[in-house]
């Protein structure tokens, strides 16, 4: 483990030229500044673990600010990712722990983990699973969003998500309609209420809840108080759904 006080000169020193610039008392004088880099130039080349060290501490202490900053954002946002009662939600609606996904219908990573949040569903009972729509990656991700908001108001937005996350083809709106007719559904209907400036306002409204959390892709899972980016394993879902369920307190 590297020496605090090692660490302690090395943030000294990325901060001193800034400090220096504003003039503050904590800021170095050359000369104080010239005796740290020869400070550290002797502790380098007597171990030179010490930098590797000191970046893993520093990157760390960035992990732990960024993830801080995210439990915040989850916290503040709470209300409209986990109680807004427009939307769609799978598994137990009265499910004691709550799993939130923000989730493209082209991407292939939301595909890749969409059988494996059906299998946790299945064996997790407890479970409670909202879907935001977001469709970031083009034109048919959009068309394929607001089919879904369109096939809820019909009553089939969890089936209809079932096809489009097992479809590999793109979903243009012939193939939509084909999926749509399918499972039973208007089209006629479901291709007007696509146009509804309603749907549109959700769309709009997950986009920017996704941009407060600072969501970058698809698919992203919140569970608890963390903000899991990215397609996980049957057991790390789990584990965190457990880890959720602990803190509420069974």
């Amino acid at each position: 483990m590297m020496r605090p006080s090692l660490l302690a000169l090395l943030a000294g020193l990325a901060f001193a030229p800034a400090a220096l610039a504003q003039g503050t008392p904590q800021g170095f004088t050359p000369e104080q500044r010239q005796e740290i880099i020869g400070i550290l130039r002797e502790a380098l080349r007597q171990d030179p673990n010490i930098l590797r060290e000191a970046l893993m501490a520093l990157e760390q202490a960035d992990l732990r600010e960024r993830e801080g900053a995210q439990r915040a954002a989850i916290a503040a946002q709470a209300e409209a990712l986990f109680r807004n009662a427009e939307d769609p939600v799978k598994g137990n609606p009265q499910g004691a722990v709550t799993v939130v996904e923000f989730f493209d219908a082209r991407c292939g990573y939301c595909k890749q983990l969409h059988p494996v949040v059906e299998q946790m569903l299945r064996r997790q009972r407890d479970v409670r699973l909202v879907l935001k729509d977001l469709p970031i990656l083009g034109p048919n991700s959009l068309l394929a969003s607001r089919a879904l908001l369109a096939a809820q108001r019909q009553g089939k937005y969890a089936e209809l998500h079932d096809a489009l996350l097992r479809l590999r083809e793109e979903p243009t709106e012939p193939v939509l309609k084909r999926e749509a007719e399918k499972l039973g559904l208007d089209w006629a209907r479901l291709r007007r209420e696509m146009e509804d400036p309603a749907i549109a306002r959700r769309l709009e409204a997950n986009t920017r809840l996704a941009s407060v959390l600072r969501i970058e892709g698809t698919p992203a899972l919140i569970i608890g108080e963390t903000l899991v980016p990215g397609a996980v394993d049957l057991a790390t879902l789990e584990r965190l759904v457990a880890e959720a369920r602990e803190k509420r307190g069974g």
